[in-house]
């Protein structure tokens, strides 16, 4: 029999070859046999485009590892018909990932807790390997699961997390807690050796919620209180910032602490949080990157008695899921109880399956920007999407630092991109196009989180003079509701800037070849004047035109149509606005 082989830190750079860009095929099928089921994927590492883990097929075996696990004489033991279950599965994908051309020696079979678990799991590697042409599992080490799931699989699909912040992950068989800040050197590897992890996932902890008498369950949901207590404490004493993070707040001072959360048993839980948001319906169907306060988070009975009532299907919530839901609203129970003070709360998409692909990536192209991957600026173009960048951010007034806009969420290359696309087609059904774009536009696509979905569709949307239709008219207000969600003015930027986009291209009809020729034709300067009494503040935009291109344009009409794109129904915002453009001497 084929001896089980375990993956761990110390053995993780020889287990794991790197991707290189000079490789024949840059095609990766990944089986990752969670203990809740048994998800396939192959994923595109070609350049340029390297970073956004391009997906190009996924799948998913509804076979529970944890499920499958039986008492006997020698320990818990996978049934030879699971065996069967899973060779003839995991065959099917192999020969998927074959007709798709990836290389036998890019298939990689990742498992976790069930496979740790079972006393025969040399039994179901030797199936395995029969139903595969010799493939090998690799069996991850609860460090190396949490380096792939809770921290790298989590940091797949965001731009970078400075700062720090608690990842979690809750799958069938366990949870992982960690903290991760990207600004930190080795960051991925620290944050690894400091997770920590407890048998305690979903499958797990409803088996002895169903299973066992109230006595046990009260005993272990106590274990349970006290391994989140202790890894919390645990991850204090090793990262000062978060310690500093608890002592405020047991001062009495205000300090929070953010967290995103992956894995099949979190993802349902945020699945519960949206149904029930009162921006309804959300406009975007993904769970990855959706966002919720502390506040709301904390809303454990009102999710209990939700998943306890509601009749009807709750999207992305399976029927096993809702099985499951009070044993996840248990585990989410326990770490409200260790971390009173949670700030904002964000699901993540990514898995063992992206992690392990991540950590394939050189530093470089691992920690790079995925949204300047996607705006893919060449050379030759940077000049001059630099100096439309330099407009827009003189364009705004002196704001606080975390009030999001396209420039602050590193939207800016991508806003640019689409101030000149699509000239040929109707200014209302471009508004509407970007609305719709916003939503459905690369699914999953790291860095594309719920907020810069939003912004960049408001922003473009306004570009085009936000004119939408009754139909999407719910659509325009659901994103302006996320954005708003996060700081209460951010949609209003959004749309300022898309408007200023609008000015930019009615006097440059064409994107100008120079950046010379922009910045010499025109100037912003914006200032925000306070209210007096309850009136609203007001925001200034004076822009400098040259001469040479004062009679191509009718400086009412661009007031009249900056104007037009910020005043459309819902605008709840603080600001008026005024718009001048004046003569450059």
């Amino acid at each position: 029999m084929t001896p089980p082989h375990v993956v761990t830190l110390d053995n993780l750079s020889t287990q794991l070859q790197p991707w290189r860009p000079d490789d024949d095929s840059h095609l990766y099928a990944i089986v990752d046999m969670g203990s809740n089921g048994i998800r396939f994927s192959i994923t595109s590492l070609a350049p340029p485009t390297t970073r956004l883990l391009v997906p190009v097929y996924s799948a998913r075996a509804a076979i529970s590892l944890f499920d499958a696990l039986t008492p006997s004489p020698s320990g818990l033991v996978f049934p030879s018909e699971t065996m069967d279950a899973v060779g003839s599965a995991l065959s099917r994908f192999h020969q998927i990932a074959l007709l798709h051309g990836v290389p036998p020696s890019q298939i990689l079979i990742l498992a976790t807790e069930a496979m740790r678990r079972a006393a025969n799991a040399s039994q179901m590697l030797t199936s395995i390997a029969k139903a595969t042409d010799g493939l090998a599992v690799q069996i991850l080490d609860p460090s190396v699961e949490t380096l792939f799931g809770a921290v790298m699989g989590s940091r797949s699909g965001l731009v970078d997390v400075k700062g720090g912040a608690l990842f979690l992950d809750l799958g069938g068989g366990s949870v992982q807690m960690t903290w991760v800040d990207t600004s930190q050197a080795h960051y991925e590897l620290h944050a690894a050796l400091a997770g920590e992890s407890l048998p305690y996932g979903a499958a797990k902890l409803t088996r002895v919620l169903e299973e066992q008498p109230p006595e046990i369950h009260q005993a272990e949901i106590g274990t349970l209180e006290e391994g989140i207590d202790c890894i919390y404490a645990n991850l204090c004493s090793r990262f000062p910032a978060l310690q500093a993070i608890k002592s405020a707040h047991d001062r009495g001072e205000s300090a929070s602490v953010d967290v995103y959360m992956c894995g099949g048993g979190f993802r349902g839980y945020g699945s519960m949080l949206m149904h029930n948001d009162p921006i309804s319906p959300y406009p975007i169907s993904s769970i990855n990157s959706y966002s919720v306060s502390g506040r709301v988070f904390r809303q454990t009975s009102e999710m209990r008695r939700l998943n306890r009532e509601y009749d009807g299907k709750i999207f992305g919530m399976s029927k096993r899921r809702r099985r499951q839901f009070p044993a996840i609203a248990t585990v989410i129970e326990a770490f409200i109880a260790a971390v009173p003070n949670i700030g904002r709360v964000t699901f993540c998409g990514g898995s063992n399956r992206q992690g392990v692909l991540m950590m394939k990536l050189p530093p470089e192209v691992r920690e790079s920007n995925p949204l300047d991957v996607l705006a893919q600026v060449s050379e030759q173009e940077r000049p001059m999407f630099d100096a439309v960048l330099r407009l827009l951010q003189a364009a705004l007034p002196d704001m606080h630092p975390t009030t999001p806009t396209p420039i602050s969420l590193g939207l800016g290359p991508l806003l640019i991109r689409r101030i000149w696309d699509r000239c040929g087609y109707d200014s209302n059904t471009n508004a509407s196009f970007a609305l719709h774009d916003a939503v459905t536009r690369n699914p999953d696509c790291p860095g594309l989180t719920h907020l810069t979905r939003a912004i960049l569709g408001l922003a473009v949307c306004a570009r085009w003079g936000t004119g939408v239709g009754p139909a999407d008219e719910q659509l325009f207000m659901g994103l302006r509701r996320i954005a708003d969600d996060h700081d209460r003015d951010a949609s209003f930027w959004a749309l300022y800037l898309g408007a200023v986009c609008g000015v930019l291209a009615n006097i440059f009809p064409v994107m100008p070849q120079e950046p010379e020729q922009l910045l010499s034709a025109i100037t912003f300067h914006a200032v925000v004047e306070p209210g007096k009494s309850s009136k609203r503040d007001k925001v200034f935009l004076s822009m400098g035109l040259a001469s040479k291109y004062q009679g191509n344009v009718d400086p009412e009409a661009l007031a009249d149509g900056f104007q037009s794109a910020l005043s459309n129904k819902g605008d709840k915002t603080q600001f008026k606005t005024s718009f001048r453009a004046t003569s450059l001497s």
